[in-house]
């Protein structure tokens, strides 16, 4: 470990902070019930009802809009081969592959089991995935809203309008960032260009023939939309879609952005800013014991082999430290992007990629689905907190109640439930044994890494599981669909609840929610609960890893 690396994540950390609360004043904007420029006509020419929806209706927005958005991106992959902009002439994309990665894209997950620029055409990288990472994100951001004004609202049945708020994310916030985001990218040269390819003459005057696209258009939205699908195969780690270090700390702050600002659009929106602060600084806590810890195993080195460091699966432009950075933020993030090789980090820094995963998606997480994640969790810890201490337990002065309660554990108990029930299946299965590349506890770790991935909607690789079968494409979608609405179901129809119910101002009986006492306690509740269900499954993966490495065993 290095100053410089620590100066990084130490400048990383400032930078989120300072861009939180401008991030948070122009979320609430779009948050509020003030019409915006333009908007009026949009829906009417569009034929939208503007009306507001009760939970019910909400979610069945929802769902309808995401299984539509499945079908036409399912659609554009098998009609690839006669559909424009196909200048490398490629294919329909297998049945199997393409369900896969349609519900992957419409879930926020962008697990990848293809190879994007040998893969894809151009229409089908921008009309399919580029717009569904557009659309997935700006559903996750519309069920925060939601969540938000459950919280903030008192006695109604309503908790605004699906249509509404996915077209203001998408139009007013998505868009317009990503148009400056991409022109940024440009300058810092990311291709962009309907081209299939380039040739170029390598120093020993052979031609090389690079594939290029339009890169920063996707580049641009992954990242904010904390999406992670990469238009080339090994993402961020290619020099054109990640060039410099500017640019590889620009990706990492465009996807942390949005989740931290959220937290301030809460605070604002309850008339409380510290309840904003409290739910980041929950989030950040965790965020530091990870990197550091992932930090701290990459750079000891890997005693089997001798060496001081472990370079391995690093970006050897950026180093361990911003390779090690980049890793914990976008799986705390649930952002798919790498640039670095997760299946080759020492077995403790692989395990901190797996947990931030498998904590639900709270830490920041992915756009909006971080947030009401967290909220879920401050439900369930302000309702143990009353009982340990006998107060009445509420939260920003709604009573929690058994319902919540019940609806809450439903959701939390979904990622476990799914993550372990997919990878014991795929363990005993030879199908599910095709696919890890390694034996023993590593071989195990694939696997689990990839149902933590998919059903957390993540998206990232672990690297060495050979996921491009009938099997694999099948159960990761079931997850990646299952771990996206098994949660935000069961999130709407708790704030359904709480928002018919009236805002009781915060008395002597009340459980303090801000300061750093309810911060340890969400924390722990964070760890204890979503974390130490998957102690049993590390224990057979990256621990036991670990543990081999220490007796100088390998398989």
């Amino acid at each position: 470990m290095t100053l410089a690396g620590w100066t990084l994540i130490g400048l990383f950390l400032a930078m989120i902070i300072a861009l939180a609360r401008p991030a948070g004043a122009v979320l609430f904007r779009l948050y509020d019930d003030r019409p915006l420029h333009g908007e009026a006509l949009l829906h009417r020419l569009l034929g939208s009802d503007r009306a507001e929806q009760g939970w019910l209706a909400y979610a069945a927005a929802v769902v309808a809009f995401n299984l539509a958005g499945i079908a036409l991106l399912f659609a554009i992959l098998k009609l690839q081969g006669v559909l424009p902009l196909n200048p490398q002439g490629l294919p329909a994309v297998d049945s199997w592959l393409a369900f896969n990665t349609a519900v992957s894209f419409v879930t926020n997950t962008n697990w990848q089991n293809y190879g994007g620029e040998t893969t894809l055409s151009h229409f089908s990288q921008m009309a399919g995935l580029t717009v569904q990472n557009f659309l997935s994100a700006a559903t996750g951001i519309a069920v925060a809203f939601a969540f938000i004004r459950a919280l903030a609202r008192s006695g109604v049945a309503t908790l605004g309008n699906f249509w509404v708020d996915v077209s203001r994310i998408a139009l007013w916030l998505l868009l317009p960032v990503c148009i400056v985001l991409t022109l940024a990218y440009v300058a810092m040269g990311v291709p962009q260009t309907l081209a299939g390819s380039v040739t170029a003459t390598t120093l020993e005057g052979a031609e090389q023939t690079i594939a290029v696209g339009p890169v920063a258009s996707q580049l641009a939205i992954k990242m904010l939309g904390t999406n992670g699908g990469g238009f080339f195969n090994v993402n961020s780690a290619h020099p054109l879609e990640n060039p410099s270090a500017l640019s590889n700390l620009l990706q990492m702050l465009t996807i942390f952005v949005g989740g931290a600002g959220l937290t301030l659009t809460f605070g604002r929106a309850v008339g409380n800013l510290r309840q904003g602060w409290t739910i980041l600084a929950a989030m950040l806590v965790l965020f530091v014991a990870g990197v550091t810890l992932l930090y701290w195993a990459e750079a000891a080195g890997n005693p089997l082999l001798g060496l001081a460091t472990n370079m391995e699966g690093k970006e050897v432009r950026f180093g361990i430290a911003a390779t090690a950075l980049f890793a914990a933020v976008t799986t705390a993030a649930s952002c798919g992007a790498v640039i670095g090789m997760h299946d080759s980090f020492m077995p403790l820094g692989g395990l901190v990629t797996l947990f931030n995963m498998q904590l639900s998606e709270v830490i920041v997480g992915g756009v909006g689905a971080g947030f009401y994640g967290i909220l879920i969790y401050a439900i369930l810890a302000v309702f143990i907190a009353g009982l340990m201490v006998g107060r009445t337990p509420e939260y920003v002065g709604k009573k929690i109640e058994a319902r919540e309660m019940t609806l809450a554990v439903i959701a939390i108990a979904i990622l476990p439930l799914m993550i372990l029930g997919l990878t014991a299946i795929a363990s005993v299965t030879a199908a599910g044994l095709a696919g890890p590349l390694a034996a023993g506890p590593h071989g195990f770790t694939e696997i689990l890494y990839a149902y933590s991935s998919a059903v957390a909607n993540n998206g990232s690789a672990f690297g060495g599981l050979s996921g491009n079968t009938p099997f694999y494409n099948a159960t990761l979608a079931l997850g990646m669909f299952v771990g996206r609405f098994g949660v935000i179901l069961p999130a709407l129809a708790i704030a359904g609840g709480l928002a018919a119910k009236r805002r009781q101002p915060v008395g002597p009986g009340s459980f303090p929610t801000t300061g750093a006492l309810w911060i340890g306690l969400l924390t722990a509740i964070i760890l204890i609960v979503g974390g130490l269900t998957f102690l049993p499954a590390l224990a057979l993966g990256p621990i036991a890893d670990q543990a081999q490495i220490a007796a100088g065993m390998t398989l």
